[in-house]
């Protein structure tokens, strides 16, 4: 045996070289399609069938199933798609990853396509340090499929020649010889492949080159095919062990789905393999066939494997599609809601690391962010509880008030982390840099809005403790400036959810100066009530402390719309006795 450990290891680094141009293409073509991908994923939710043609269109876009079943399940979490409509993205994506099998077997195998590859690299090189970002993504993406074929050319020559290693085909010959068995066992071994290589892409393509080498024959080839089917799911379940139930369910669903079709196809493989070379022979100018392992017959062969694996997909789509109901209860049987706990101080609609799409990971982080001042709102109405209810009970709204400022606390580090992650990546468009920063402190002043709730339920209790009572006009003046701030509260929770230039600042600084205006009339009440004696000075003191601390609520959600519209208000502003901001 001639192969040798600096053998393996070229084989081992060739396959690199193609993962690398694989993921470089990939994230390339993201960043092309940008705002259109996200419009075509908010297009799939008028049935499944559509959720097909979308799953299908997206993954062929990205060249990566998993990307598409990420952001997938992201609009799951959004409300954007319901459960079964995404079944039909899934499927559809199981069918778009198909194309990379066929590029490989047209480009990779039936004609030279490294000097072009190579030509491609030289001629798109330069545009990689381009200003225009358009061309610069372009340019990438472009790159990086040059690169992809020169590590499939890569791999070719790395694969041992079965000539010079007849002791190493011997070995695997002899797993060939079981018949029927011999391709569950294949079958197995494709979802290892992938499982190692942690790429179907990746695995299809070694897969490719082994059976135009000769090291496999045909049959088999399509069993690891079939594994390599599974073993990408199993890859999606992994990565969904950190995510919350819909993650969980997406997850399990596409490993059922392909599990499923790798179990009936099995069972018809022989007929649908003869069905397969009959068509290539009838396509092509070579009709020898591709069963009976001649050498002439193996770039046939290539093609007849890119063949099986769409066919394989699209009839288990077609066969499957009406029945997705069902295998989505049962996955809600197998995967059930536990009422939160898997999600409780944890983000909600980041359900997965970061996407290759920078613009989709900041479109999840801004819905996690809507979510935060969700829950600013919510402790907003429980602190009003808690000041003007006297039936309510203060123990129970203590504790809801206080969970709600772990909550905001554990999303602010969360969201933080998340966004810093994607400001890593290189080549970040500016625009994206400064809306991830006008993020950053969108969350910053929320937490802090939190903060300031927290601490007036404290003032509330120790009020409630001492046995302290405001005078009517006291308590009617702080309802006034409650029901004011949650004006602007609800306007803040608004603009969170819209584009930079949707937000409506006037209107946000209309109701912060409202708030200001409030907090001097009844600032100025206040030293009157004192001069009268119409209240103690420990209830005295807690008011006013509690008046200018929601002042500073307004300030803060006013900083929020700010970010939100991600520009800095320079003008004057009328802010009572405060400098210009």
């Amino acid at each position: 045996m001639q192969y040798s450990l600096f053998d393996f290891l070229q084989l081992v680094g060739s396959l690199g070289i193609f993962i690398f141009g694989m993921k470089i293409f990939s994230e390339g073509l993201q960043k092309v399609a940008g705002h259109r991908l996200k419009g075509i994923l908010s297009g799939m939710t008028r049935n499944r069938f559509t959720g097909v043609l979308t799953g299908f269109g997206t993954t062929a876009i990205t060249q990566s199933s998993t990307t598409t079943t990420v952001m997938t399940v992201s609009f799951v979490n959004a409300g954007l798609l319901t459960f079964v409509q995404s079944t039909g993205v899934i499927m559809g994506a199981n069918i778009g990853t198909t194309i990379t099998a066929w590029m490989v077997a047209l480009f990779g195998f039936k004609f030279q396509i490294t000097p072009i590859a190579v030509a491609v690299i030289g001629l798109f090189f330069a545009f990689l340090f381009s200003s225009n970002s358009r061309l610069r993504n372009i340019a990438e993406a472009m790159v990086g499929f040059g690169i992809l074929f020169i590590g499939l050319e890569f791999i070719k020559g790395a694969v041992p020649d079965i000539n010079s290693n007849p002791a190493m085909f011997a070995v695997l010959d002899s797993f060939t010889d079981y018949g029927y068995l011999s391709l569950i066992m294949f079958v197995f071994v494709g979802t290892i492949l992938t499982l190692l290589t942690q790429s179907s892409s990746a695995a299809t393509a070694i897969t490719l080159v082994m059976l135009f080498e000769g090291w496999i024959s045909f049959p088999i080839a399509a069993a690891m095919i079939l594994g390599e089917n599974i073993g990408t799911t199993v890859t999606a379940n992994i990565a969904a062990l950190v995510g919350n139930v819909h993650a969980k369910r997406a997850a399990r669903f596409h490993f059922f789905f392909n599990i499923i079709g790798v179990i009936w196809m099995m069972i018809v493989i022989f007929p649908v393999l003869q069905l397969m070379d009959t068509i290539v022979q009838s396509f092509t100018d070579n009709p020898v066939s591709v069963l009976n392992g001649a050498p002439e017959a193996r770039s046939n062969a290539t093609l007849a494997l890119s063949l099986f694996h769409t066919t394989f997909n699209v009839l288990n789509v077609v066969l499957l599609f009406a029945f997705v109901p069902y295998l989505v209860r049962f996955v809600e049987y197998v995967q059930p809601d536990r009422g939160g706990e898997d999600d409780e101080f944890h983000l909600r609609f980041i359900s997965a690391g970061v996407m290759t799409s920078p613009l989709l990971s900041i479109e999840q982080a801004q819905k996690e962010t809507q979510e935060f001042a969700g829950v600013v709102v919510k402790m907003h109405d429980a602190v009003n509880e808690l000041l003007f209810d006297p039936e309510a009970n203060q123990e129970k709204l203590m504790d809801r008030i206080a969970k709600y400022e772990q909550v905001t606390d554990q999303l602010e580090i969360e969201i933080s982390d998340y966004l810093v992650r994607i400001s890593e990546r290189t080549h970040l468009e500016h625009g994206l840099t400064e809306r991830i920063r006008f993020m950053q402190t969108m969350i910053n002043d929320m937490e802090r809005i939190a903060d300031i709730y927290y601490q007036i339920s404290k003032l509330a209790a120790r009020m409630t403790e001492a046995k302290a009572t405001w005078p009517e006009d006291a308590t009617a003046d702080m309802v006034r400036m409650m029901d004011a701030l949650r004006d602007a509260i609800q306007n803040m929770y608004k603009s969170v959810a819209l584009e930079p230039n949707q937000v409506k600042l006037d209107q946000a600084i209309a109701l912060e100066n409202a708030v200001d205006k409030l907090r001097n009339e009844f600032r100025d009440n206040h030293y009157l009530r004192l001069e009268n004696g119409n209240y103690t000075p420990r209830a005295g003191v807690i008011f006013i402390d509690m008046l200018n601390r929601l002042e500073r609520i307004g300030d803060h959600v006013l900083n929020v719309n700010e970010s939100a519209s991600g520009r800095r208000i320079k003008a004057m502003r009328i802010v009572g006795n405060k400098a210009p901001a």
